[in-house]
């Protein structure tokens, strides 16, 4: 589960500010942009203070690859498509990322794709995303390095769905899946979530982020919905409710609202039934309640005592490919 920070890099104090809020909602991994000096110069003290693993994000410039190299950043990101004359840069990056031990993802975008490959395909393809990035794996391959982990983002779910099947059955590197661009935050969840589920059901995609133009935070809680009802991360709490309909007997949407703010905060696996409708098991109406207040302290303290007890074994889903 992946972030990104939107701080100047080279502002060390509100970075790791945002790192901390990061982790505290779920964050196990951040990235940090460095377009300029400041930032490279700033990396040390923010891979160092983190307490999550820090990759750095590289555009434009491939000297600022060596500095978070050199500055103990856990991975580094690199766009191919925009650092010029990236790949007469390879050998030395292999070199230096191999003697560190750092791994490096190659981050192919649509809107950065290689001017080759659009005059090639004519627009950013799923089969031009994978050639890109299977191109730039093979120099470093070259070179002896394999430390590789490779994303193939585009805007178009349809299209960042093929890219990555078409990439899966090409290598077996680790997959960073990503909508890139996805928009606000309703546009971009459900652009995500389509995506995602699709790929990660099949068992394709190692770590993911959630692009939304939205605060960082928003991105973790998403992408955390989103594995948690793939059955990929333990469930936490899920409210389940029936939709607003003609049977309702309440005002369903304002009981659910009420019912989802009286249990925030609750992190224990717990789920928690909304029903206002008549009864379709049972063939009668469900008695309305307004007695929340009590209920929630119910939930809490049934909760409380369920997690002090051993839980009994549960057979966790695993998608049936070769992907853990």
């Amino acid at each position: 589960m992946q972030s990104m920070t939107t701080t100047r890099t080279s502002d060390i104090g509100a970075t790791l500010q945002q790192i901390a809020e990061l982790t505290a909602s779920g964050c196990q991994i951040v990235r940090v942009a460095c377009p300029t000096q400041d930032d490279a110069d700033a990396l040390p003290a923010i891979a160092r203070k983190s307490r999550i693993p820090v990759i750095a994000d590289i555009h434009f410039q491939p000297k600022y690859v060596f500095a978070a190299i050199e500055a103990g950043c856990a991975a580094v990101r690199v766009n191919p498509g925009n650092i010029k004359q990236f790949d007469d840069k390879v050998k030395e990056i292999a070199r230096a990322a191999g003697d560190h031990g750092t791994p490096i993802r190659i981050g192919v975008n649509a809107g950065s794709l290689d001017r080759r490959l659009l005059r090639k395909y004519g627009r950013a393809t799923p089969e031009a995303l994978v050639e890109s990035a299977l191109w730039e794996a093979s120099l470093f391959e070259e070179h002896g390095f394999r430390d590789i982990k490779i994303s193939v983002k585009h805007n178009d779910p349809v299209v960042m769905i093929e890219a990555y099947r078409q990439l899966a059955e090409s290598c077996d590197y680790p997959l960073h899946l990503g909508v890139t661009e996805a928009g606000p935050a309703f546009q971009g969840t459900v652009k995500s979530a389509v995506a995602f589920g699709a790929l990660l059901s099949r068992g394709i995609g190692d770590t993911i982020r959630v692009s939304l133009s939205a605060p960082p935070a928003e991105e973790v809680k998403v992408g955390i919905q989103i594995l948690e009802s793939l059955g990929l991360r333990q469930r936490r709490l899920e409210i389940v409710s029936c939709p607003s309909c003609g049977r309702a007997q309440v005002d369903v949407y304002k009981l659910a609202e009420e019912v989802t703010a009286g249990l925030d905060g609750m992190e224990v696996p717990l789920r928690v039934a909304v029903m206002g409708a008549w009864s379709t098991a049972r063939g009668r109406p469900v008695k309305p309640t307004s007695e929340l207040p009590r209920a929630t302290a119910r939930a809490r303290s049934s909760s409380r005592a369920r997690s002090s007890r051993p839980s009994p074994s549960r057979r966790s889903w695993r998608p049936s490919s070769r992907r853990p």
